[in-house]
């Protein structure tokens, strides 16, 4: 049987900035996710998740921030 560990040693991970995998249920798609905070990230976490996860990289944005961001690629 897997060890998981409960979801506020996961919330004290992220906190601590360390990612970490969140699975669903193995009756479902039966994957997993990388999530960490976006304040901790670093080029190291972002390189890995692009290699090893292979998804899709998601981090949240304010209104202006996007604003700003999008402005770069016009």
């Amino acid at each position: 049987m897997r060890k998981f560990n409960t979801v506020e040693e996961g919330i004290e991970d992220i906190k601590n900035g360390k990612m970490i995998i969140v699975v669903d249920d193995e009756d479902r798609e039966n994957e997993g996710d990388l999530l960490m905070a976006a304040e901790k990230a670093t080029p190291e976490a972002i390189n890995f998740m692009a290699m090893h996860g292979r998804g899709l990289i998601c981090a949240p944005m304010t209104k202006k921030g996007f604003t700003i961001w999008i402005s770069y690629l016009w």
